[in-house]
């Protein structure tokens, strides 16, 4: 497809174990998703599914051993250093950890500054961006003058997504952003990256063990299981009704903080629970 803009063709993603003729670990088992301009594609599944080591390839931090990665077009599975370097305009990442992610000697204009230095952008035309970014996510033009340790985990996250727009990238990949946060932070924070997205035409990969909050953000969605993807499609279809059984116990694990949607989804809860039953995928015991 022409319009499209991440191809993941086939990934595999092996790491070597220590031991004579040992074969080695195959994190992702040719994995395939795509990504359209400005559209979020969530990536769920449980810790140890591959979901973050996926990320890790698209943004050249786990070797490709398999497959294909098509940006824009163009294969970047193999790219080097100064490719990548060349790459991070277009494709920049917002890590799980706000408190870790954020170098603590550094005030936030520091921060926000440095990846605009590496493309010599000028002192003025830095200091005006800092303040636009600033605005775009919400947080004062006082807060440049300030270091991390001043700010609340979701207002570090808030300068973690500033700091990953500042060179206008296509796609952002989403590594748990908001995992560490409080539930109503959470919200504030993807509804942050909602507004970023309808302004900006950004795209999303957001990796997430949460299909409730795959669910507030994702136009598609792809579940994840021992490297391989279980199922994939639309995201309103598989986080409300999903058909894979995987899929179906994250969504009846999934807490649903919206107190209108709960007989919804205790309806639809139950419908699960009796299918399952009578496929013998649960126990009796667990309703």
């Amino acid at each position: 497809m022409t319009d499209l803009l991440l191809d993941v063709k086939d990934v595999v993603v092996e790491y070597p174990i220590k031991g004579f003729r040992k074969p080695p670990f195959r994190a992702l088992k040719g994995v395939s998703l795509n990504i359209r301009p400005g559209e979020t594609v969530g990536l769920v599944g449980e810790s140890g599914s591959g979901k973050t080591t996926l990320g890790r390839a698209v943004l050249g931090l786990a070797p490709v051993t398999g497959g294909q990665i098509v940006y824009k077009g163009k294969d970047i599975a193999h790219l080097g250093r100064q490719g990548r370097r060349a790459l991070s305009s277009e494709i920049q990442v917002v890590f799980q950890d706000p408190y870790t992610s954020l170098n603590p000697s550094l005030t936030i204009e520091q921060i926000l500054v440095e990846p605009l230095t590496v493309r010599k952008v000028s002192r003025a035309d830095a200091s005006k961006r800092v303040l636009d970014l600033l605005d775009q996510v919400g947080l004062p033009s006082n807060a440049a003058d300030r270091l991390p340790r001043e700010f609340s985990g979701g207002q570090r996250q808030r300068i973690a997504i500033a700091r990953a727009l500042a060179l206008d990238p296509r796609l952002i990949v989403c590594d748990e952003p908001v995992s560490a946060l409080d539930l109503s932070t959470q919200a504030r924070v993807l509804d942050l990256f909602r507004q970023i997205q309808e302004r900006t035409g950004v795209a999303y990969l957001f990796v997430s063990h949460d299909l409730a909050v795959v669910r507030h953000l994702s136009h598609r969605v792809a579940v994840m299981l021992h490297g391989e993807i279980v199922e994939w499609g639309d995201g309103d279809q598989v986080t409300s009704r999903p058909e894979h059984p995987y899929t179906q116990r994250l969504f009846l694990a999934a807490p649903v903080p919206d107190p209108d949607r709960q007989t919804e989804r205790r309806e639809d809860r139950a419908r699960l629970l009796a299918e399952q039953r009578a496929q013998d995928l649960l126990p009796e015991a667990v309703a």
